[in-house]
């Protein structure tokens, strides 16, 4: 007897979405995903998911529409399933798409590790978060020069950012700064990618994981995955490291999936101590121990380093801090932001001048108030980032960022760079690392 297939529609951003496809449904003839819808990420909706990447079972590819349509879609298309796929939102957000998915006439449905991971041949080390912002660069640094030193080879697979071509971006591989000129890389994947780089690891990145993990297996001793806002690894890791920040108590244990992370994890970190409230981090201990009680706990500082902070003392300075962190990280300030302060900086609200998509953004995210978040998702948007820097009226940029944005865009102002590390006073980290290697 004929079964009909499973109309599924997958909510997404341009990264767990895609992953959970190619995953579970690409080839899965109980199902038929009838298209895809996209939110969070400027300019992805109205594309599609290629026949390339999609499968005999798609021939024609499949349709990205703006999440706005969903209810549309769902009685439209006569989805019978929606998959919420992408990251960093509160439980409230989660429930509040259940129940307008199941109040017009679908089931609303997470898919877990059992039906997300990939298991590979070499031993992986995951690096994620309870929120964007936490800290997972850093830590992510800090694991792969630990494994460098002892000889290992490293290889870094990046959550995915793919906004280009999605076929051309079915995997990518960077060794040399060249390579992310050659990608046409957006402000956030350079964001991401270049720390690796300048540091020698090589990193992949894209839209198929399990085709990146068999040609990243190749050439590698050790797997780091390096996640995305707050997501789940999209392989099994044999250690899994959760970094949570104690300048958002609390927000480890009501985010999606970062209260999965925090609750799966083998060691959570602690950022930021430094410059957090005591308080505020044994809220966050408290509410990982009852979570997580056998989860190894490690607080851990972020030492911040300015390029020339004499320049910065009773000047006139604007805050360029890294965008996903201020946007649906929810974070008012970064690193920019204290070392500018710490150093006597008078810091400009650029607010005023702002233009284009740039102004959107304040608009669409008001907690931002003075910094000014370095969007730069295409070049235009990279173009009107560089203008509101241009108009802004001040002495200095600090840039905040995880980047040289003088790599990107001319910045037509005296600049000072902001960078980030991990320091792990216990030596615990490091013990556990080894551990894994014996």
């Amino acid at each position: 007897m004929y079964m009909a297939r499973t109309r599924v529609l997958i909510m997404g951003a341009a990264g767990r979405d895609f992953h959970n496809f190619n995953v579970y449904y690409r080839d899965n003839a109980d199902y038929e995903v009838v298209c895809f819808t996209a939110t969070q990420i400027p300019n992805i909706e109205g594309r599609q998911y290629p026949a390339a990447l999609a499968g005999d079972l798609y021939p024609n590819g499949i349709t990205i529409y703006p999440e706005d349509d969903l209810v549309q879609l769902i009685r439209d298309k006569k989805v019978d399933e929606v998959v919420f796929a992408y990251s960093d939102v509160s439980h409230e957000y989660v429930m509040h798409k259940a129940s307008t998915v199941i109040a017009a006439g679908a089931d609303f449905r997470l898919l877990g590790p059992q039906h997300s991971m990939i298991s590979s041949k070499c031993p992986v080390v995951a690096v994620c978060a309870a929120r964007t912002g936490s800290g997972k660069s850093q830590t992510t640094r800090f694991v792969a020069e630990h494994f460098t030193k002892q000889g290992k080879r490293v290889v870094v697979i990046r959550h995915p950012m793919p906004y280009g071509d999605l076929e051309a971006q079915r995997v990518q591989r960077y060794e040399f700064l060249e390579d992310m000129d050659r990608h046409d890389c957006t402000i956030e994947e350079r964001e991401e990618y270049e720390p690796h780089i300048d540091r020698g690891n090589v990193l992949y990145a894209g839209v198929d994981y399990g085709a990146i993990l068999e040609e990243a297996e190749q050439e590698a001793d050790i797997i780091l995955w390096d996640g995305g806002n707050n997501d789940l690894p999209f392989y099994k890791p044999d250690l899994l490291i959760t970094v949570v920040d104690p300048h958002r108590p609390g927000h480890e244990l009501r985010y999606h999936p970062g209260e999965a992370n925090v609750r799966l994890a083998d060691v959570v970190v602690i950022n930021k101590v430094d410059s957090a409230e005591q308080e505020h981090v044994d809220t966050v201990t408290a509410n990982v121990r009852g979570v997580n009680p056998n989860a190894e706990i490690i607080p851990c500082r972020s030492p911040i380093t300015v390029t020339d902070p004499g320049a910065l003392k009773g000047k006139r300075v604007l805050v360029v801090e890294d965008g996903p962190t201020l946007t649906h990280g929810e974070m008012s300030y970064g690193a920019g932001f204290l070392a500018a302060k710490s150093a006597g900086g008078i810091i400009v609200d650029p607010r005023s001048v702002a233009v284009g998509s740039i102004a959107a953004t304040y608009e669409k995210y008001p907690h931002m108030d003075a910094i000014l978040p370095a969007m730069g998702y295409g070049a235009q948007q990279i173009a009107e980032l560089a203008e509101t820097i241009d108009k802004a009226d001040v002495h200095v940029v600090v840039i905040g960022t995880p980047i040289d944005l003088a790599r990107v865009t001319e910045i037509s102002k005296p600049a000072v760079r902001v960078t980030y590390d991990l320091a792990d006073d216990s030596g615990r980290l490091v013990e556990l690392l080894e551990k894994l290697e014996q």
